[in-house]
């Protein structure tokens, strides 16, 4: 068996396999890229070659552009590629529209790069696979005992609750413009909402592309308000990002009540923090027991973390007689919590 290090580590660039010519994720532009997703700390413009799902190579030239990369791949979930030698398969990651999970294998050594990953089911993606493995990369974004994310359904009820105690107000929810924002339309679908959802112009093109894919997210509306009476709004729900909110736009509403949809909305000084008067703890990424789960599910020989809170994981693995170590990585961020 090949000593995994030897097949993958992290480098100034991102997580790199020397043998199979590529990194995964990489934070800087380099001449073969593996991409788990389309957030954009994951996959940035600029690489010579692109290797990833049909539906991330689409969503990267959507927030990128045309010229994002040199050259670009699709590849399908379960199909196997020959890398140099080096085999590498995607696998649902049931985190956003696309996103996979990548298994990197030679000489009997498997290592699976999770990306982001959730375990809640979601209509809006494909639901996470698990994937047998000798060595498992899992993210640790809410990677704290803290951490348990209610049902988003009772979260999204809060909305509905909210419209029928407060009919006047428009309500604004904020939310990452790929991933969350199609998620909490189809949460708000789902609870019988058929109402127009309004959105934000930075999330009209994903969310086309989203019902393009088959996935319903009813009557959408820009939210203009150039030219409108204020009171069209009345009772209304708009989707926009939230750094939106923050400025004259969010004014232009009527009496807007300010949500936002976050795994992050759990801490309340937070919520304070950013003004928001209606938390809702929507997350993308797993809680503290989905993460431990999904570990003592797949049994790894060995657990590497990645971006977040990677001491407390690596603690409850040594604890469960499971090898763990930090990795380190920078350049990742929150964006799809």
């Amino acid at each position: 068996m090949m000593r995994p290090d030897a097949l993958l580590f992290p480098a100034p660039g991102g997580l790199y396999c020397p043998q199979g010519g590529f990194y995964v994720d990489p934070v800087r532009p380099v001449e073969q890229a593996l991409v788990t997703h389309g957030h954009s700390d994951h996959a940035r413009p600029g690489h010579r070659h692109v290797l990833a799902t049909r539906q991330t190579l689409d969503i990267m030239r959507l927030r990128c552009g045309e010229g994002f990369c040199a050259s670009e791949q699709a590849v399908e979930y379960g199909e196997k590629l020959d890398l140099n030698g080096v085999k590498v398969s995607f696998y649902p990651a049931g985190h956003v529209l696309g996103s996979a999970q990548i298994a990197i294998e030679k000489n009997g050594t498997r290592i699976v790069v999770s990306g982001d990953y959730k375990r809640r089911a979601d209509p809006t993606c494909a639901a996470y696979v698990p994937v047998p493995c000798d060595v498992f990369i899992t993210e640790a974004t809410f990677g704290l005992p803290v951490f348990h994310h209610p049902d988003p359904m009772e979260e999204i009820g809060k909305v509905l609750g909210s419209l029928r105690q407060f009919p006047e107000r428009t309500h604004l929810i904020g939310a990452y413009a790929l991933g969350k924002a199609q998620r909490v339309i189809r949460l708000l679908r789902d609870a019988g909402f058929d109402e127009p959802i309004y959105i934000h112009g930075a999330m009209e093109r994903l969310c086309e592309y989203y019902a393009g894919q088959g996935i319903d997210l009813g009557d959408l509306r820009p939210a203009t308000v150039e030219g409108r009476d204020k009171s069209a709004f009345r009772g209304a729900v708009v989707v926009g990002p939230s750094s939106a909110f923050a400025d004259r736009w969010a004014r232009r509403f009527n009496e807007p009540l300010p949500a936002f949809a976050s795994g992050w909305m759990m801490v309340r000084q937070r919520a304070k923090q950013q003004g928001v008067e209606l938390p809702l703890v929507i997350s993308d990424h797993c809680d503290w027991p989905e993460l431990t789960d999904t570990i003592s599910e797949l049994s790894p020989a060995e657990v590497w973390v990645t971006h977040g809170r990677e001491e407390a994981l690596v603690r409850w693995c040594e604890l469960h007689g499971i090898k763990a170590r930090p990795l380190h990585l920078v350049g990742y961020e929150d964006e799809g919590d």
